[in-house]
């Protein structure tokens, strides 16, 4: 399965993995949702997240979301 990546406009660590180019079944109240990505069948996906677990939350909800680090300002 490919999984295609996605970015929540209003909160910017909050990211989702979809079945579907669109996102369509991505949860309206993040959005809007912009795609920045898919991974490939023969790729691991980003951040060491498991495809099993991500597949699976897809094929019972239509997505699966997760959070990255927030980056820390420089230093002056």
């Amino acid at each position: 399965m490919r999984l295609f990546m996605f970015k929540a406009e209003g909160k910017s660590e909050l990211r989702a993995f979809a079945a579907d180019p669109a996102g369509q079944q991505l949860p309206s109240r993040h959005g809007p949702w912009h795609a920045v990505g898919v991974v490939r069948e023969d790729k691991d996906p980003p951040h060491n997240l498991s495809r099993e677990i991500i597949e699976k939350s897809i094929a019972d909800q239509g997505f699966q979301l997760y959070r990255t680090k927030a980056k820390k300002a420089a230093e002056n």
